[in-house]
């Protein structure tokens, strides 16, 4: 076992571990926060792998965009921040099946390939790379940027109260507003 697999390991187990913590913590924001740790971690693991294009994509799209849009969300809709008690709901069936999968997907992975070596194929440059993602891939890209976009308008809506709700009118007095609404229906 190299030093490069002891820390792909590691950094596995990282990832993991934080990923339980994003699921099994009540409070959102340290969900997002534990999040970033994970996507960080998994970023270490392609760098481990030499895939240093790919790691810094996911530190930039995934921990760089996703999670801030995710707090911006919670930030803006008025969420609450602390424990959540609709939150508290059994973990042992999800813990049951999410266990089981794991299980059988380890099986599986030790069943396919024996603990034989893969040869790897050689190393893409960034130049490929850029080639195929802006000749064949440039719609799912702008489609993921008009989705991200609409993320943001919606919580924008979601976040002001007074969007959608007619405008306060005048009585004629002096300068007292009056509501669309009759008192008894507030």
């Amino acid at each position: 076992m190299t030093g490069a697999d002891v820390l792909l390991l590691a950094l596995g187990a990282v990832a993991v571990g934080a990923g339980v913590l994003v699921v099994t913590t009540k409070h959102l924001v340290r969900a997002g926060l534990y999040l970033v740790v994970c996507l960080g971690a998994l970023a270490g693991d392609f760098l481990v792998l030499s895939a240093e294009l790919v790691a810094w994509v996911q530190v930039l799209i995934y921990v760089g965009a996703v999670v801030v849009l995710l707090l911006f969300a919670v930030m803006l809709t008025r969420a609450p921040i602390g424990v959540s008690d609709d939150l508290d709901r059994p973990g042992w069936p999800a813990a049951l099946i999410g266990g089981g999968a794991g299980l059988g997907l380890t099986a599986l992975l030790v069943d396919a390939y024996r603990w034989s070596t893969v040869t790897l194929p050689s190393a893409g440059t960034a130049e490929r790379l850029g080639e195929q993602i802006f000749q064949s891939w440039v719609l799912p890209f702008e489609v993921l940027s008009v989705l991200l976009l609409s993320a943001l308008v919606g919580a924008i809506v979601l976040s002001r109260p007074d969007i959608g709700r007619a405008a306060p009118q005048r009585d004629g007095t002096a300068g007292d507003l009056v509501d669309s609404e009759p008192r008894g229906r507030r």
